[in-house]
């Protein structure tokens, strides 16, 4: 088991392969079914053994999840635990809330996500909203800022 805290267990720099290399973002994703799927199986993993290649699996084989809409449509298929091998109905059902969320907060792109994360009244609204999903704690509120590309300051992930 890693600790919560090491850097090593971060996602890769903006340079990796399904990351958002033109905007100006340290590490994370520019694909929403990556940002959830990594976000939900971050929690006591280790991130290069375990997390890191089934968010590269799931990209590679639903490129077009890189939207809610897109996630939902192949969610909705029940193929999401054979894609990235993992059996867990508990992440599984995190997911599917999570999907929930950025569904009726109309968030379907990355880009939608880090406006409404950067927008003080909507980002009070989208973490409660997050913050009522089972095992979607403080750390991982701060966690999917960093996957999206939010600069928020948050220190401690």
């Amino acid at each position: 088991m890693t600790m919560d805290n090491d850097p090593a267990d971060l996602p890769a720099p903006a340079a990796s392969p399904g990351t958002d290399a033109s905007t100006d973002v340290g590490r994370g994703w520019d694909h929403i079914g990556a940002i959830i799927v990594d976000a939900t199986l971050q929690r006591r993993q280790n991130y290069h053994e375990t997390v890191k290649p089934r968010v590269e699996a799931l990209i590679a084989a639903w490129p077009d999840a890189a939207t809610t809409s897109g996630f939902r449509q192949h969610l909705d298929t029940g193929k999401l635990s054979d894609v990235i091998d993992w059996p867990s109905p508990g992440r599984l059902a995190q997911m599917e809330e999570i999907t929930c969320v950025f569904e009726r907060e109309g968030i379907d792109t990355v880009m939608e996500l880090r406006d409404a994360l950067g927008d003080p009244a909507r980002r009070t609204v989208l973490r409660e909203a997050l913050a009522a999903v089972r095992h979607v704690s403080p750390k991982t509120l701060d966690y999917i800022d960093t996957l999206s590309g939010t600069d928020t300051g948050a220190s401690g992930i």
